[in-house]
This record gives structure tokens, C-alpha cells and sequence, in this order.
């Protein structure tokens, strides 16, 4: 299947999205482990290493990758607090 450039466009606007949702519902967790209810520091911190080489492969490349560096920004940030409250 050939996507054709618009579709394209619409696609990677709609994953970004998604990706930035998926990043930012860390929130509820985060607060959960600032009140004493702590989780298991292991996903986030995956997470967080995963977003982080996506956004080192986004912004590396000769023609930078900013829908992949942006999408995956959130996941470096949140993860990482996440995974320090977990803590």
C-alpha cells in the first residue's frame, strides 16, 4: 500500500499525537508515587532510554527527524520522573 504524501503527512501528525498522549498519562503515576503509592521503577526507565535514543536517532540525522525527536520528548522527560519517584 503507497501512501500518498498528504496521507503521509496526516499520519505522522496523528502518531505524534498519540505518542504525546501515551507520554503525558505518566502524570497520574507520578503523583501516585509523590503520595507513597510507588510503582515499579523498571518501565518507566525503559521508556525513557527507548524515547531517548529515538530523539539522539531524530535530531542526528542529516535531515533532522523532528516529528520522531518531538514525539519521543515527552518520553525521555516523563520516564525519567517517573522512574526517580518510583524510587
Amino acid at each position: 500500500m503507497k501512501l500518498s504524501e498528504k496521507a503521509f503527512h496526516y499520519l505522522g501528525i496523528i502518531a505524534t499525537a498519540a505518542s504525546l498522549c501515551m507520554y503525558i498519562s505518566y502524570i497520574p503515576q507520578i503523583i501516585d508515587n509523590l503520595h507513597g503509592f510507588k510503582s515499579n521503577p523498571t518501565q518507566p526507565l525503559a521508556a525513557a532510554i527507548n524515547c531517548l535514543l529515538w530523539v539522539f536517532y531524530g535530531l542526528l540525522r542529516e535531515k533532522k527527524d523532528w516529528p520522531i525527536a518531538i514525539a519521543n520528548s515527552p518520553g525521555v522527560i516523563f520516564g525519567f520522573i517517573v522512574f526517580l519517584t518510583a524510587l
